[in-house]
């Protein structure tokens, strides 16, 4: 009995001691793991023109960064994975952003033409 009731002190007292240095906990940590400190988020238009997010069927250059686009720059989930298909499956930029778009409309039930994959939808009257 007395042994539980230490780790519950002990476990309240780490989640007391988390809570107090819950700002500065997140670099401590990271500090431990330098492997995982070598990716920087892609903010700008620019940024991600110069990692090879562009091309001329998707032109964000000329249209983005000519134009002084303020905004923050493309979707950063979305380009993860789709700078992981360009690294592993050793394509370009346009035949990524297609097989990426293949995955979103397969995970929703759309085949790649855009029919649905659902038996009982409607597509005609």
């Amino acid at each position: 009995m007395l042994f539980y009731l230490s780790l519950l002190a002990a476990l309240a007292l780490l989640v007391m001691v988390g809570y107090r240095y819950r700002t500065t906990l997140p670099t401590r940590v990271k500090a431990f793991f330098p492997r995982l400190s070598h990716y920087t988020p892609l903010a700008s238009f620019s940024d991600q023109a110069r990692a090879g997010l562009s091309s001329p069927m998707f032109d964000i250059e000329s249209v983005n960064i000519a134009e002084g686009d303020s905004r923050a720059g493309l979707d950063e989930q979305g380009t993860q994975e789709v700078l992981d298909i360009m690294r592993t499956q050793r394509v370009n930029f346009d035949q990524a952003r297609l097989i990426r778009h293949n995955q979103i409309l397969a995970r929703n039930g759309i085949d790649p033409s855009g029919m649905p994959l659902d038996s009982k939808a409607v597509t005609r009257l």
